[in-house]
């Protein structure tokens, strides 16, 4: 059984930094990309950014700029840093992984951007 699990999620104060981390244990097979949504509360799931297995990175709209995806290949985790946290930026925060035969998603990790 495929499992996802986030952690690194939590209240931070306007023009902070945190990193978020996925780790996906389980018979994924072989990995396509890995990437982040973000979802408030009566909104739909945002794309936030995606890397792929080639390393090539992608972001949406919300991800530009402050945004940074990476990955461990090793371990099929998946990293999200986001630096200058605005209150806008709070959300659950999502990953997924895109694997050959079926797409997966985390459980979802609170951020919380107040002062």
């Amino acid at each position: 059984q495929v499992q996802l699990v986030e952690s690194g999620g939590g209240l931070v104060q306007p023009g902070g930094s945190l990193t978020l981390s996925c780790s996906a244990s389980g018979s994924i097979g072989s990995v396509n990309a890995m990437g982040w949504y973000r979802q408030t509360p009566g909104t739909q799931r945002e794309w936030v950014a995606t890397i792929y297995s080639s390393g090539y990175t992608n972001y949406g709209s919300s991800g530009q700029g402050r945004f940074t995806v990476s990955r461990d290949y090793a371990g099929n985790t998946v990293y999200l840093q986001i630096k200058n946290l605005k209150p806008e930026d709070t959300a659950v925060y999502y990953c997924k992984i895109w694997a050959k035969d079926e797409d997966y998603w985390g459980q979802g990790t609170q951020v919380t951007v107040s002062s």
